[in-house]
């Protein structure tokens, strides 16, 4: 028996590989985005098919609508997209949160919250496990963010505890493939755009600090088995645990991307964490999950990717 499902942000890179899943697993699938930073490109082909039903509306406004599996994944996830508004940024983290998991109490479903390595701030514990609190700067230009996905858990959280509201919470650690938009200002993005393009490969520091990348088939598949099993509702961390300079990585795209790019080094931004790797023990003691694709391998299908949009 078919399940209908809602995706919150159902148009982004997560959100669009959720949609199609569920719809090759024979579900009904309802896409909610405002396409702020989604992209309809990314669902457009699954507009033809019976069980999908996209809604363009924002997930700040009250929802009223009939679900069993609901995935908030709505929600601006690069800096320059979130720090562009920040005050719908918070209010779509806060409020949007609220509003999905009223849905979900209402039609007794379970919710899967999309939350964020972005939790630990500019952490001082490596690798970051779920039990380390972070260390967030709540006035920051990056807080809207950090601070709107940290109320969010705690939301979550109390809808369970005080009206048994059926939660899964994931953080999100860096994720990339294939549907990334070329503007998002993302890393991976910026970098293999400036490396195709011959341009300078902005750097803001030193470049000596870390990131972790997730291929975005190996983050789905680490959603998924999250979101079924029973043992455990989060937070959990979801991401890579192989860790990478930020130089490094601009270093393997210009050799993947054959590019004649140069370093250009820029200040680095106000609160930009200097290390990020998440300890991913836990899930993969709980569902046997670890990701499988190669950074190599990753990056050669987003450059793909890349270049044909380009061209």
């Amino acid at each position: 028996m078919s399940r209908q499902i809602l995706i919150t942000g159902g148009a982004g890179l997560l959100g669009s590989k959720l949609c199609e899943t569920f719809i090759d697993r024979g579900d009904d699938v309802i896409c909610l985005d405002n396409f702020s930073t989604g992209n309809l490109d990314n669902v457009v082909h699954l507009k033809a098919k019976k069980a999908f039903q996209l809604i363009e509306d924002n997930v700040q406004n009250p929802l009223d609508l009939s679900t069993d599996l609901i995935f908030n994944m709505a929600c601006p996830a690069s800096p320059i997209a979130y720090q562009k508004d920040p005050i719908s940024t918070i209010q779509t983290a806060v409020i949007g949160a609220k509003n999905v998991l009223q849905l979900a109490a209402k039609n007794k479903a379970r919710i899967f919250q999309a939350s964020t390595s972005e939790v630990y701030g500019d952490a001082l514990v490596h690798p970051q496990t779920e039990e380390y609190w972070g260390n967030v700067n709540p006035i920051g230009i990056r807080a809207c963010y950090d601070e709107g996905k940290r109320c969010a858990e705690t939301l979550f959280f109390d809808y369970y505890r005080q009206h048994s509201v059926d939660i899964r919470v994931a953080r999100i650690f860096n994720t990339y493939g294939p549907r990334m938009q070329v503007n998002d200002g993302r890393v991976v993005s910026n970098f293999i755009v400036q490396a195709l393009l011959n341009d300078a490969i902005t750097i803001y520091g030193t470049g000596e600090q870390t990131r972790s990348f997730c291929y975005v088939d190996d983050l789905v598949e680490g959603i998924l088995l999250f979101t079924d099993q029973n043992q455990c509702i989060g937070p959990v961390n979801l991401g890579n645990p192989a860790e990478i300079s930020v130089h490094e990585l601009a270093d393997t795209i210009c050799k993947l991307t054959n590019s004649k790019s140069k370093i250009q080094l820029k200040p680095l931004p106000e609160d930009d964490p200097t290390r990020r790797n998440p300890d991913i023990g836990k899930i993969k003691a709980m569902v046997n999950w670890e990701p499988k694709v190669t950074l190599e391998d990753g990056l050669k299908e987003t450059i793909l990717y890349f270049k044909s949009i380009l061209n």
